[in-house]
């Protein structure tokens, strides 16, 4: 009986009206995000979400070489729990080595799953080899010619119940990222989403989330319970570039261009990209954290913003991080934080 009612329990929380990842834990946070010392992943830990402190001395977490199927890199790692068992992990990542191809394309991502943070399986997409890698294969097309992708980047998972397969399966990873290609009518960037199975290892043909005629990247999709409303922080490079704020009732939208006057203003001129918000546990405001990258060394920051993700103030530099970059932020239990503290400790 008591299993039972746990089951309802968890099913009633995590199937309800709105899709929005699993939150689970109160002892402390994970970062988990890209090197700025190479293309590979890498741990911070965190007890109060702003001090933290390198897991493996700031090195690799996991082999990128064995997990990044095409060019053995990994960048802008972002991790979330899987939601549809309240059991396990999710990361997706860019696969991209620009230290090898001397260059800034790429060719696809891939979805990671692991049971513990510690070991991970991969599958990797790459979008050159075209429609047979999406499980739809028969979907229309939003890539005149596969073989010509020059950019897949910036994977983020959200987890969609209301979502309906082909077989009446309910249930779905809404993967968005950005994508462009080198045909002719491909002109920049744009913002598209795929679906995931709960395997974690299919994946959608892409749609196009939104198209404001200007390149956007680095996407950051989150649930404010504030005005029950999807918002999205987002790299413009377009128009007015820099880090801005859309909202919207759905997650495949419409979302609209962003008011110009409610941006990461702080930074002046220079270059931001990558924001990941987050809440820590007692704040009704959110946390955004971003690098800014134009100034030799790099800044990663992380500022405030209030209940309705706006009003962008207060930034500071990450504290206790070896060379911080592009990544996301997960909170911990107690039993979590002190598996990966003692695995990784040991592993030095």
């Amino acid at each position: 009986m008591k299993t039972l009612i746990t089951s309802l329990l968890f099913a009633l929380f995590t199937f309800n009206l709105s899709a929005q990842n699993l939150q689970r834990g109160t002892y402390g946070y994970l970062y988990c995000h890209m090197s700025d010392n190479g293309e590979f992943t890498a741990y911070a830990l965190s007890r109060d979400g702003l001090h933290y402190h390198d897991l493996n001395e700031g090195k690799a977490v996991m082999d990128a070489h064995a997990l990044a199927g095409i060019e053995g890199g990994q960048r802008d790692a972002y991790v979330c729990r899987k939601s549809d068992s309240g059991k396990g992990y999710l990361m997706v990542t860019t696969d991209m080595c620009v230290a090898k191809s001397k260059q800034w394309y790429n060719y696809g991502i891939n979805l990671l799953k692991s049971d513990d943070l510690i070991h991970w399986t991969s599958t990797t997409f790459d979008f050159r080899k075209g429609s047979t890698i999406f499980c739809d294969p028969e979907s229309p097309d939003i890539i005149a010619d596969w073989s010509k992708i020059n950019r897949v980047w910036a994977p983020q998972i959200f987890w969609d119940p209301d979502y309906v397969w082909s077989n009446g399966e309910r249930g779905g990873y809404f993967i968005y990222y950005s994508i462009w290609s080198f045909n002719e009518e491909d002109k920049y960037d744009r913002m598209v989403y795929s679906y995931a199975d709960k395997s974690f290892t299919k994946l959608t043909k892409p749609r196009v989330l939104f198209d404001w005629g200007y390149a956007t990247i680095d996407a950051d999709i989150n649930y404010l319970e504030s005005d029950h409303k999807y918002h999205m922080l987002i790299k413009k490079e377009g128009g007015h570039p820099g880090i801005f704020q859309t909202k919207a009732d759905k997650l495949t939208g419409p979302w609209p261009e962003p008011d110009e006057s409610d941006f990461v203003s702080f930074e002046g001129n220079k270059k931001c990209e990558g924001s990941s918000a987050f809440q820590i546990v007692g704040e009704k405001g959110w946390r955004v954290a971003y690098i800014q990258y134009s100034d030799r060394p790099k800044h990663y920051r992380i500022c405030q913003t209030d209940e309705y993700l706006k009003g962008f103030h207060s930034p500071a530099d990450i504290q206790g991080v070896t060379a911080p970059q592009h990544g996301s932020f997960m909170r911990l239990t107690k039993k979590e934080y002190k598996r990966l503290e003692k695995h990784f400790n040991a592993s030095k």
